[in-house]
């Protein structure tokens, strides 16, 4: 025990010290990590599950947790900037500022079509938000006998699934089904519910963002060679802590279930270095941290655990980080 803890302790001084292990972006393209938390559980350092891929002038959300709007103002994102929306499932921690996103876009008149790409059940989430917008679009500002623009029209959806591929503003998305669910394939949950890790391939650069997910052969291959990725990456027993705190009183089988799904649908500090030492990735951003408060210890340990299997370049996303 004493031997691991001076591991942690000096994987956290050579953080500490270090730079930046994985360079941060100043130009051109960059991907930001808008929120860094795992949700669904609220934390008051890290907002929810979303990213932006920024090419100039134009934006791209990938994965649209609650927050992501205010998380773009940090970030010196514009509404009108964005260009498309890439949801990985359909989990509402990383679909819950799509509302506000939609919402605001109409409410400020902002008429040119976004289009949301996502697994199978996106239509269905996207008519749903645009029938809840209905009341305020039709209230406007409140002069009698206004006209108003149906939200549906600034809005489209296509729904992609496993080996999908999207050509958009000079960039290539790839789509695999990766194991945040383990529906058995072909069954009729697994084609109506999909989780999926995304590949975008830039002129000068390739990132694949693996959403949630459990250990993926399909994930490596996508992931093969690429500039960099960004990984999902929990702590089991940290997020168990959160989860008793939370729920003091979960039922034993509920509890087991969990475990079930922490386990076999997450990656692990052992499990993200393994998939970036067979992608062969030329470096790694972790970001959708569960098991609440940052922890400088836990933080060093995982760093440690990582660096026993891929030597590569590892940093730690926080919030409006740009790679």
């Amino acid at each position: 025990m004493m031997r691991y803890s001076l591991i942690a302790l000096l994987a956290l001084l050579a953080l500490i010290a270090a730079p930046p292990a994985v360079s941060q972006s100043t130009g051109g393209d960059s991907f930001v990590t808008l929120g860094t938390m795992g949700g669904p559980v609220a934390n008051p350092k890290r907002s929810q599950p979303a990213n932006l891929l920024l090419r100039g002038k134009d934006a791209y959300l990938v994965d649209c947790g609650d927050g992501a709007v205010q998380q773009m103002g940090k970030a010196g994102v514009l509404l009108p900037q964005v260009r498309a929306v890439f949801l990985s499932h359909l989990h509402v921690d990383h679909t819950g500022g799509l509302a506000a996103l939609l919402g605001l876009r109409n409410q400020t008149e902002i008429r040119s079509v976004l289009t949301v790409y996502g697994p199978p059940g996106t239509k269905a989430l996207v008519d749903g938000i645009v029938a809840s917008m209905a009341p305020a679009a039709k209230a406007g500002y409140g002069y009698p006998g206004q006209s108003w623009a149906d939200p549906a029209s600034i809005v489209t959806v296509v729904e992609f699934g496993d080996d999908a591929r999207v050509s958009i503003d000079g960039m290539t998305v790839t789509a695999v089904q990766n194991t945040h669910y383990d529906f058995p394939r072909g069954s009729a949950e697994d084609t109506a519910y999909k989780s999926l890790s995304l590949r975008f391939d830039l002129p000068d650069r390739s990132i694949v963002y693996t959403g949630d997910t459990g250990p993926s052969t399909a994930v490596e291959r996508l992931a093969k060679g690429a500039d960099l990725l960004v990984s999902e990456m929990i702590d089991v027993e940290g997020t168990l802590g959160v989860v008793r705190h939370n729920a003091p009183n979960m039922p034993p089988p509920a509890q087991q279930k969990l475990i079930r799904h922490l386990t076999m649908h997450h990656l692990t500090p052992g499990d993200v270095a393994a998939l970036a030492q067979r992608a062969g990735v030329k470096a790694v951003a972790i970001t959708h941290f569960s098991a609440g408060p940052d922890n400088p210890e836990r933080t060093a340990r995982d760093l440690a655990t990582i660096a026993q299997t891929y030597a590569g370049p590892v940093r730690i996303a926080n919030d409006l980080d740009r790679f």
